[in-house]
């Protein structure tokens, strides 16, 4: 039987040192976010494939890592050395290569496992609500994305790399984060995500008097 802890090690090595909002705080909430939707909407999943799929979503991420193809080689190892069978790998690549916004929004990549819909939804969970803001503060300072321009527009994004460069910390919420919760597959996923918008959008009021003082 496969084991969890390798896959928690391994993603603590890898992200444990991140300050972009994809550390190993964010994978261990997806994780257990995953987990309290598979509970809500009494679902049957391989709870392996969830959790690992949750767990090392981000140690292929381009935004994390350098070298994609060699993380990848490196992710294949630890689930194999975890315990893990061929179609359990199989299925957690399927997920993880696709799970990514970006991916969908530009090249309609798509999630049809249950397991992986219910990753995508607990990780784009997590760009919502409180932690969401911090979140994309987080990356926007990272990058060095300005806070907020008022003469500047959202974009709606058609190439990879301009979607890479960002525009505005706030102008990311209507570039995707409010995008999010009609994308959401799950049905608890579906009503936290709704939640957490009507905060940020309480928030965005909020800030918008704060800043045209």
């Amino acid at each position: 039987m496969a084991e969890m802890a390798p896959i928690y090690e391994y993603a603590k090595l890898i992200l444990g040192s991140d300050y972009t909002g994809h550390g190993f705080d964010h994978v261990n909430r997806v994780a257990a976010m995953a987990k309290q939707i598979i509970a809500e909407d009494q679902l049957q999943v391989d709870d392996f494939v969830v959790e690992s799929a949750a767990i090392l979503h981000d140690t292929i991420d381009d935004k994390v890592v350098a070298d994609v193809t060699k993380a990848k080689a490196e992710v294949e190892n630890c689930l194999r050395g975890a315990g893990a069978t061929p179609e359990q790998i199989s299925h957690v690549f399927t997920i993880i290569e696709n799970l990514s916004f970006s991916k969908e929004l530009l090249a309609g990549a798509q999630v049809t496992l249950l397991e992986g819909q219910i990753v995508k939804d607990a990780d784009r969970l997590d760009a919502l609500g409180a932690i969401g803001i911090l979140r994309t503060s987080y990356f926007g300072g990272a990058h060095q994305h300005p806070i907020h321009e008022s003469e500047r527009a959202p974009k709606t994004f058609t190439d990879h790399a301009d979607y890479r460069k960002g525009t505005t910390v706030i102008n990311h919420f209507y570039e995707k984060l409010f995008l999010l919760p009609e994308k959401m597959h799950t049905a608890f996923g579906k009503k936290e995500a709704l939640r957490r918008k009507e905060f940020m959008t309480a928030f965005l009021t909020e800030f918008y008097q704060e800043w045209d003082v």
